[in-house]
């Protein structure tokens, strides 16, 4: 119930000026092939529930995605984020399907939550630093409510930064100095949770072959043996 309140206060703000406009704007002039459809244009909500042991921290919606389908990683094009995470998900028993289309299309995660830096469209994909403050808060307030998460996975920079932000800021003991994001890296936190990175799963990456799928899956193929056998689907 907690964690539902949260939500309802995330889908509800309006604290960032240009992100409420740009997220409204996006939505009153669509693509063509979305052109019937109606945008979320809200604050994206997180996904899953209080009984997650993987936690992934994203960096925003995509515009025509989540922005769109007001659900994280889903709706974006072929080849998108979107459709990286869901596969990589239901590759190691985190999500009950390979694709993430819209909601009620059957995609639910395992003993995953899917939060992110920003719950808003940034324009050009970069959120202006005092917009992350601002929504750094439902982090940190969701952090002590995700009880039973041992791995955390920072998809690119800005989530795995936002992570230890959160952590610091509600009182646990951020190593000093501070692990630095890097691909592939893997950090032991004192408070029981290892902390994992890979590049965000975005066009700029993927399509230029800095971020490849075995690369990729990798990253979730460590998750899953830190954490053991999983529930079924």
């Amino acid at each position: 119930m907690a964690l539902r309140d949260l939500q309802a206060r995330i889908v509800a703000c309006r604290r960032c000026p240009r992100l409420v406009r740009f997220r409204e704007a996006v939505a009153a002039s669509p693509p063509r092939r979305f052109r019937d459809e109606t945008y979320w244009a809200r604050p994206v909500p997180s996904l899953g529930d209080a009984s997650a042991r993987l936690l992934l921290v994203g960096l925003a919606p995509a515009a025509h995605g989540g922005n769109r389908t007001g659900r994280m990683f889903t709706g974006d094009a072929a080849g998108g984020s979107g459709e990286w995470v869901a596969r990589a998900l239901h590759a190691h028993g985190f999500a009950t399907q390979s694709t993430s289309h819209q909601r009620g299309d059957g995609f639910r995660l395992v003993e995953a939550y899917i939060t992110a830096a920003l719950h808003c469209v940034p324009p050009d994909n970069r959120p202006a630093p005092p917009e992350l403050r601002r929504c750094a808060r439902y982090l940190r307030e969701e952090l002590p409510r995700l009880r039973h998460v041992r791995v955390v996975l920072g998809l690119g920079r800005i989530g795995f930064d936002a992570y230890l932000g959160a952590a610091g800021a509600i009182g646990l003991p951020v190593p000093r100095p501070r692990p630095r994001f890097a691909h592939g890296a893997a950090v032991d936190l004192p408070w029981g949770v290892a902390l994992l990175a890979t590049y965000h799963p975005s066009r700029q990456n993927t399509q230029t072959g800095r971020l490849t799928w075995p690369m990729f899956e990798a990253v979730f193929a460590e998750a899953r043996r830190r954490l053991g056998p999983g529930a079924s689907p």
